[in-house]
């Protein structure tokens, strides 16, 4: 009879069941979802820049955007890291009454930002369809508003999910790289708001 033959195996009983950080494939594929995004963010970015070479005007014969509730939905967005790394504090201990309160705060904020950029959207001074200058605007101010109502989806699903017995394991790591994503929300906000607000004023 033939000898069977042997295969190395490799014992992983040792391995925790739920991982947090980069040892979670899900968080590296939320890595490279934000990748994809951010590239998106650059090349409008770019458009942006470029068309400012294109005239002397800029914006073409028409008033800035209003600083006031751009600048108010700044301060909101940098305050909203402060829930958002408590709830990547707090996931891995478990602790689900500090995590729905965490992710309650957060969905708060966004919904703070969201009514904010409304307001935002009324005093920009022009409309998409005018020229490249209005165009580019929206665009910019209509990508990041889809990612921040994705992210209150998101937030607020998660938080449902936390009012039930589900809201363990996977779906603590789910907390902490929700709030990876949120870091990336606020990141590209400041960047636009720089653009919109800034550069309209200083280039």
């Amino acid at each position: 009879m033939d000898q069977v033959r042997q295969r190395p195996v490799l014992d992983v009983s040792a391995l925790p069941s739920v991982a947090f950080g980069r040892s979670n494939t899900t968080w590296l594929a939320n890595v490279f979802y934000m990748m994809i995004e951010g590239t998106m963010f650059a090349l409008l970015f770019a458009s942006y820049f470029y068309l400012r070479t294109r005239t002397s005007s800029w914006p073409p014969f028409q008033l800035p955007p209003q600083l006031t509730y751009g600048i108010a939905n700044g301060i909101l967005f940098l305050l909203s890291l402060i829930p958002a790394r408590y709830a990547q504090k707090v996931a891995p201990t478990g602790d689900r009454g500090k995590v729905r309160l965490a992710l309650a705060a957060l969905a708060a904020f966004a919904v703070g930002n969201m009514v904010l950029r409304g307001f935002e959207m009324s005093t920009l001074n022009c409309r998409w369809y005018e020229n490249a200058y209005g165009s580019i605007i929206w665009s910019l101010i209509g990508l990041h508003t889809g990612h921040l109502i994705t992210e209150f989806v998101e937030t607020a699903a998660i938080l449902g999910v936390s009012f039930t017995p589900k809201m363990e394991g996977t779906r603590l790591a789910d907390v902490a790289i929700n709030s990876d994503y949120w870091y990336f929300v606020v990141v590209t906000a400041v960047l636009m708001d720089f653009i919109i607000y800034g550069t309209t004023r200083f280039l």
